[in-house]
């Protein structure tokens, strides 16, 4: 497994002298608890039916809403009313014929232009007094011809008068001046210009003239006519021939709202309406109705309570059952401690207020809103804090939940088509998000629960005998939002939880691992001898935790940061000593001592500084455990010997200061460690040499209590111990001989 396949966030466990709450028996069983209470008040109001004790006369202490479908004829007579003021005023398209008066108008001024025996000062006078006059007939007339074959209705008669009245257009009185100027070439083209004009503006339903008037200017500039003159008088015999055509029937109207009232349905009180509003008094009507709906409280029942207490506790125990069997509970250092548990809890509650949200704009009218729901945030964030298969665990606790909670209809208990789309897109998370390596891939994963989940709603949809096509359109595009929505969430909450609750997920340990990390650079740069070594260790020590069940992607990124303190003193360790006399030969042992010693609490201080989260910071303080400085001891040892002097110091004296391995992952890089090291300093190793070493040093450990406070068994130390072997002839494969190369040598 890779850096991309870690599926296995870690909290890091703190020290057994601070465990405290963290693995209390009281606290986990509290924790338990509170699933079952969050269980039992998250699905209560779905569940259990309320029923309301009152008295005839007294006003009601609480809202009291509809179970079911009850009719009101009082309210019935109120709604035909309501119904028919809802009627929006009626108008009629009624076409005026526009263009038509604008040939007219053209005409006469032709005809007009041409004879010579009119003065021009007449011809004024006559444009003055007929054109308008045209306008009026041409109403008439229309009007007149429709009326007789009952086209239209005498309010609608009377109306289209008024308005033509109050919207009429006066020409200015310089345009008739402009008029008999004009020739029968001119006229011809202005003609053309001016009704197409007309045409245009009143192709669609006008109520107001004046609308289409400010667009005639525009029009005509962006016509054929380039002279002035022309533009002008087009652009006044186009306002003036502009008539509205869209006019109010109020006949039309009243008859409407006379079909309205008699079409309209008897008023009920839907499920979920309220029928008693708080502090209403209680009517004899007002009881009986809520009698005859058996919703007063004669006799109380629980066995509702008794079935969702049951469904609680089982879906707790099954969490539990999990937990336990997996070794979340159990062993020397269990696998999820109560932080973990509270943020189980965290991530139910979260998906499940998401889920009621989306539940409280579902309504009889748009049920398909439920699809919208981010039913997968749970199953992902556990997936990528805890574990994928408790996350698989849990998606079958969400359906439960979703497939109530969402359930629109209140004749039965679960909703099969929300359950299924809960199921769908949760296990579409889990399977696309739990070898994650980049926050990039949350979004990706968002993309395949959108399709998941619009492909299980669709199949569904088209199963059912009666498909309607909007309602079908807006389900799948619900449902496809859903997974959209779900990785903005996703990728909104990781950060909390992982500085809330000190989660280092394998997102953040493949970010910590980039090599262009501040103090990754600053190792390569300031000690490669360093680097080289902690890459290497990375190597052997992911293998090994890998083949034990821990945490490899940790151990790997933990190996890279782990002696990020030798930066601090670089000459003073024997990887960076190249071309160069080793320090330690010139000073005290003492001192060598302490300055090899504090590389460890330097690189927590290092660590802290660029917030490196703290199991990384811990595996870089716990990684030598309390182990001794035998080099420098034996050295002090026989420095005193020369000078006759009597040792006031132990072996303890140069010992790590701390504290040992607490967990698996700081001794496998503990081991991993001191492994790459001794390795390094073999000329020739062999299989039986490298093996023998590796025996020695975890024995040596284990001689010496480091592993005590870590749940290391014996039977994975040799696992360990193989598969570091395994690693080691591989990378130092040219280095290392077989047993029948040695032989052929002898």
């Amino acid at each position: 497994m890779g850096q991309g396949e870690s599926a296995k966030p870690i909290v890091k466990p703190p020290a057994r002298s601070t465990q405290g709450w963290r693995q209390s028996p009281a606290v986990k069983w509290t924790l338990m608890a509170m699933f079952v209470l969050l269980f039992y008040f998250s699905l209560a109001p779905h569940v259990i039916p309320e029923t309301y004790d009152i008295t005839e006369g007294v006003a009601s202490e609480k809202e009291i809403k509809a179970p079911f479908q009850i009719r009101d004829e009082k309210a019935t007579r109120q709604a035909e009313e309501d119904a028919a003021a809802k009627i929006d005023p009626i108008y009629s398209i009624v076409p005026l014929s526009n263009a038509t008066l604008v040939e007219q108008l053209f005409y006469r001024i032709e005809q007009l232009n041409l004879d010579d025996q009119v003065t021009t000062d007449n011809k004024v006078a006559i444009y003055r007094s007929e054109i308008p006059g045209k306008y009026d007939a041409h109403i008439d007339a229309f009007i007149t011809a429709n009326k007789g074959k009952g086209t239209f209705s005498d309010s609608l008669v009377q109306e289209m008068e008024n308005v033509a009245k109050d919207q009429r257009y006066t020409i200015p009185e310089e345009t008739f001046y402009k008029m008999p100027q004009l020739k029968s070439e001119q006229l011809s083209e202005m003609r053309s210009v001016a009704r197409e004009i007309v045409r245009k503006l009143t192709l669609e339903p006008l109520r107001e003239a004046e609308t289409a008037r400010t667009q005639v200017a525009e029009l005509v500039n962006a016509s054929t006519l380039s002279n002035r003159t022309e533009r002008e008088i087009v652009q006044e015999l186009a306002r003036f021939a502009i008539m509205p055509n869209r006019f109010l029937d109020t006949d039309a109207t009243d008859e409407a709202k006379a079909l309205a009232k008699q079409n309209t349905q008897p008023v009920v009180f839907k499920e979920g309406d309220v029928i008693v509003k708080r502090g209403q008094t209680i009517t004899p009507d007002l009881y009986k109705l809520l009698s005859d709906s058996n919703l007063l409280q004669d006799k109380t029942s629980y066995w509702p309570q008794a079935g969702l207490l049951i469904l609680s506790l089982m879906s707790v125990i099954v969490l539990f059952v999990y937990l336990h069997q997996s070794g979340g509970f159990g062993g020397l250092r269990p696998k999820y401690s109560n932080t973990q548990l509270l943020m189980l809890l965290l991530i139910f509650l979260i998906n499940i207020i998401t889920i009621q949200i989306i539940a409280l704009i579902q309504t009889d009218s748009v049920p398909y809103a439920g699809y919208l729901a981010p039913a997968a945030l749970g199953a992902m964030l556990i997936t990528l804090l805890l574990d994928m298969h408790l996350a698989i665990i849990s998606s079958f606790i969400f359906t439960i939940m979703g497939s109530i909670i969402l359930n629109p209809a209140s004749n039965t208990l679960f909703d099969f088509k929300y359950g299924f789309f809960v199921i769908v897109v949760s296990l579409a998370a889990i399977f696309s998000i739990h070898r994650a390596s980049q926050r990039s891939a949350i979004l990706k994963a968002g993309i395949m629960v959108s399709l998941f989940g619009a492909l299980s709603v669709m199949a569904v949809l088209l199963m059912t005998e009666q498909l309607e096509r909007m309602p079908f359109i807006y389900s799948v595009s619900f449902a496809f939002a859903s997974g959209l929505l779900t990785a903005v969430l996703v990728i909104g909450l990781m950060p909390f939880f992982e500085i809330t609750f000190g989660i280092l997920s394998a997102l953040k340990l493949v970010e910590l691992s980039n090599p262009n990390h501040p103090l990754l650079r600053k190792l390569l740069t300031e000690t490669p001898g360093t680097y080289h070594h902690s890459v290497m260790v990375g190597n052997l020590s992911e293998a090994a935790a890998e083949a034990i069940g821990a945490d490899g992607l940790l151990c790997r990124v933990g190996s890279y940061y782990h002696d990020i303190g030798k930066t601090k003193r670089p000459n003073y360790f024997i990887e960076n000593q190249s071309n160069m006399e080793n320090p330690h030969d010139t000073i005290d042992p003492k001192l060598s001592k302490s300055i090899i010693v504090a590389h460890a609490r330097d690189g927590v201080e290092m660590l802290k500084g660029h917030n490196i989260p703290k199991p990384i910071r811990d595996i870089a303080e716990q990684h030598h455990g309390t182990t001794s400085l035998k080099f420098f001891y034996h050295k002090a040892a026989k420095q005193a010997e020369e000078q006759g002097i009597v040792p006031t110091f132990t072996e303890d004296d140069f010992r790590y200061p701390g504290p040992k391995a607490q967990s698996k992952e700081a001794a496998v890089v503990g081991i991993a460690d001191c492994v790459e090291a001794a390795v390094r300093s073999l000329r020739n190793p062999t299989v039986e040499h490298v093996e023998a070493m590796i025996a020695k040093i975890i024995k040596s450990r284990l001689d010496d209590n480091q592993y005590n406070e870590c749940d290391l068994t014996l039977k994975e130390l040799d696992k360990i111990a193989q598969s570091l072997k395994e690693s080691i002839i591989g990378i130092f494969h040219s280095r290392i001989e077989y047993p029948e190369d040695v032989k052929t040598k002898e």
